[in-house]
């Protein structure tokens, strides 16, 4: 006995021996990476006659994350990248006389269109300088072609594949299994369209769901189809033929079609690029990584003092302190309080990407920014969804913009409790309470909703709804019968919403940069980000985590599973969306 309990104390010595060698490990190497980081954003080396390397098949982000150590140690580059990174290497590069153009590589781009058009649209003015921008792919997905045709040439690999085909987005329907397993989510909603937990009440898409999708689809097809059409100076016609028709599912059609303009080797794509830049064939080009470039929008002057703050709102907005990839109200009221001490911060951007959240954390962070626009201003920009909880906290912005792609509105309010008790009876499992009052119990995950419960929750969502509408019609100046006829729950599209009176203009972070800084009546400045997080192995152990999980889980029983976890840890009432909103 004495010798298993030494062998076991052994191995426990020793996995804490490891564990300890591990962090401290990583802690050095963060600290390296740190100054090495700095000192490639401050002074990377640009060769004359130059190009940009931007390769983005990669998953995008509004914000570049918190260091990985896992990401450091590659030299693949990173393996998540923050569109602040990737548009300040383009508008520096724009500026650099030694960066003649930019190779682009986009044909499996992970991100949300919101995100593909504005990169896009930058693109787009780099290209007005008179630089030249190429691109290259072995596969190219139907973003992937979106973002290309911005290029003044567009080469495949002649045995290369295109998606072409036009938008879809599928949800899963979950009413026959809940039946036949006994787990089942018990809901109280208002809003006809509020159709985040749909897939758990029927086994067949309601008309008004179908009615918003559809219309979402429309709407962002038909920016895709006219900046195609116009980048590739073809008819629309003619585009949603081929689309339709499914004409173009290769390289060789492609070029047919006039999608492409060349079909070659990525060696002589490299030619190609040697021919623009006007150098031999024998020689190499000389090239930099779009991550080395410059992790901010707008190039930092020193030397100017006035600031604009950029602060970002990524992920679901919880009852919690806040992270890089969930909106808490400690880090934004914080964020908030910071800047408005900083009299050196003259107006701040709210980038906002979130499918909603939490009601009472939505309000308490609505209220924060109250207090903050009166005393500067105060700009939403809006990403790829800004809808629900998301909408709640940009509707008091003195000016709110929206990529006609962005995902938007949803204003209603929910609360979902998963129950359980029909596979509780299956395997003999019995619940039994007892109270000092009917209603004492509240809600238990064996029971069914009592009417007690059912009513009490009923009246807060009714209260927590009105007041939702109450706020954007303040924000948007609306009365309260034309705000009830956009809301009930229904997504709008960019576009649309600019159409509703729901946003101000459509435009990117760098519009709502400027029009703040048109507010604040200045005109050099620098972009400071926020909120800050501090740099621990926690935060980094977590973000190595969510890459990981990023690339290992993508499977439908994933999809239902994680759905019905996220559901069932939700506290309080919410004004969501689903997470699982997907336009492809």
């Amino acid at each position: 006995m004495n010798f298993f309990k030494s062998f076991l104390a052994s191995i426990l010595g020793t996995f804490v021996a490891l564990g300890l060698l591990i962090i401290f490990f990583f802690m050095g190497v963060a600290a390296i990476a740190t100054s090495v980081n700095l000192e490639k954003v401050d002074s990377v080396f640009v060769n004359e006659n130059s190009i940009l390397n931007l390769n983005l098949n990669t998953s995008v982000r509004d914000r570049s994350p918190a260091f990985n150590p896992l990401q450091f140690l590659s030299q693949k580059g990173p393996s998540i990248v923050g569109m602040d990174v990737i548009i300040g290497s383009i508008n520096k590069s724009k500026k650099d006389p030694k960066i003649k153009g930019i190779r682009l590589d986009s044909g499996l781009i992970s991100s949300g269109w919101a995100q593909a058009r504005e990169i896009r649209n930058c693109l787009n003015e780099f290209k007005k300088s008179g630089k030249f921008i190429y691109a290259y792919a072995d596969f190219m997905s139907q973003k992937g072609y979106y973002l290309s045709s911005v290029a003044d040439s567009i080469f495949m690999n002649p045995m290369g594949a295109m998606e072409l085909k036009g938008l879809s987005s599928e949800v899963l329907y979950y009413d026959g299994f809940q039946n036949q397993y006994g787990v089942k989510m018990e809901v109280i909603r208002h809003g006809k369209y509020k159709s985040a937990v749909e897939p758990f009440l029927q086994d067949k898409m309601s008309k008004e769901n179908r009615t918003q999708i559809k219309g979402l689809l429309d709407a962002v097809w038909m920016t895709v189809s006219d900046e195609i059409a116009e980048s590739r100076a073809i008819s629309k016609n003619a585009l949603e033929t081929m689309v339709n028709e499914l004409t173009v599912t290769d390289a060789e059609e492609a070029l047919a079609k006039g999608m492409i303009d060349a079909l070659v080797y990525e060696g002589e794509f490299e030619n190609s690029i040697k021919t623009a830049l006007e150098i031999d064939e024998d020689n190499s080009i000389n090239s930099v990584e779009f991550y080395q470039m410059n992790t901010q929008i707008k190039a930092y002057d020193s030397n100017v003092k006035d600031r604009i703050a950029v602060i970002y709102a990524n992920g679901p907005i919880l009852y919690t302190e806040g992270t890089e990839e969930v909106i808490g109200k400690k880090a934004l009221n914080q964020t908030f309080e910071d800047i408005l001490e900083n009299k050196n911060i003259k107006g701040a951007v709210l980038r906002i990407d979130s499918p909603g959240g939490d009601a009472m954390t939505s309000e308490i962070i609505l209220n924060a920014m109250r207090v903050l626009k009166g005393e500067k201003p105060l700009v939403i920009s809006m990403g790829n969804i800004a809808a629900s909880g998301g909408y709640y906290i940009a509707c008091l912005g003195d000016k709110i913009y929206a990529d006609p792609m962005t995902i938007t509105g949803s204003i209603g309010v929910l609360a979902a409790f998963p129950n359980m008790k029909g596979l509780a009876d299956r395997i003999g499992i019995d619940a039994e309470q007892v109270n000092s009052h009917k209603n004492a119990m509240g809600y238990s995950i064996f029971e069914p909703l009592s009417d007690g419960f059912k009513n009490s929750t009923k009246g807060a969502i009714e209260k927590i709804y009105t007041t939702f509408k109450s706020r954007v019609a303040e924000g948007r100046s609306l009365d309260m019968e034309k705000v009830e006829d956009l809301a009930q729950g229904r997504l709008w599209s960019g576009k649309d919403a600019l159409e509703n009176g729901l946003v101000d203009a459509l435009g990117g972070l760098e519009d709502a940069i400027e029009a703040v800084a048109e507010m604040a009546a200045i005109e050099n400045f620098n972009v400071v980000d926020y909120p800050k997080f501090e740099d621990n192995f926690e935060g980094m152990f977590l973000n190595a985590l969510s890459f990981a999980r990023l690339k290992i889980f993508n499977h439908p029983i994933e999809k239902f599973a994680s759905e019905f976890i996220e559901l069932s840890q939700l506290e309080g009432i919410q004004a969501r969306i689903p997470f699982s909103i997907n336009i492809e």
